[in-house]
């Protein structure tokens, strides 16, 4: 069989065959980047919409928040042991029962124990940002929490505060502490006889 490749119908058909191919790759990777997103939107929840308001696209912002997972990943983050968690637990006790006499110094201390916190739990401590957006990883749901209470506590040095929003930053760290202070669910094996 001789292929004439001037011949017209031999150029539709080779041209139908690249368009569709074509379109197969296309919807495929659509297929995917909308996979990714939906991934991405679950797990990072209002993150994920925070992180495309400052990005200014979904893309960048998807690109960004992969980086996270790839820093966060290289950490050695682990759980706190029982000592650990005791002594947390009581410093935290500690910090909320001075709320009431000297709230602005309660705050300043809640903000430096999320800080030991996280320090402790494995997580690079450097820089306020960087911290949030290491936290945002696996801690997606109380990362906006943690921002909003460390700007008030930011401000309890200039006199900026009021007592409402201190009341409101100690409610804040006790969302972001119960989270990173969370005793991973043991699931006991039971053996049949």
């Amino acid at each position: 069989m001789n292929l004439n490749l001037m011949d017209p119908r031999v150029l539709m058909t080779v041209a139908t065959v690249v368009i569709v191919a074509a379109a197969v790759i296309a919807v495929l990777y659509m297929g995917k980047h909308r996979n990714s997103t939906a991934v991405l939107r679950k797990k990072f929840g209002p993150e994920y919409d925070r992180a495309v308001r400052e990005q200014g696209s979904e893309r960048k912002a998807e690109a960004k928040l992969a980086d996270r997972e790839k820093r966060v990943e290289k950490f050695n983050i682990r759980d706190l042991d029982p000592v650990e968690y005791e002594r947390f637990s009581k410093q935290w006790e500690s910090v909320q029962s001075r709320f009431i006499d000297f709230p602005k110094g309660a705050v300043a201390e809640a903000d430096d124990m999320v800080s030991s916190l996280m320090k402790v739990r494995g997580y690079p401590v450097s820089d306020f940002n960087q911290r949030a957006a290491d936290v945002s990883v696996d801690h997606p749901r109380v990362v906006e929490n943690y921002r909003s209470a460390h700007e008030i506590a930011l401000r309890v040095g200039k006199a900026e505060t009021t007592t409402e929003e201190l009341r409101t930053a100690m409610i804040h760290y006790r969302w972001v502490i119960e989270e990173l202070m969370q005793v991973p669910t043991i699931v006991e094996r039971k053996e049949v006889a």
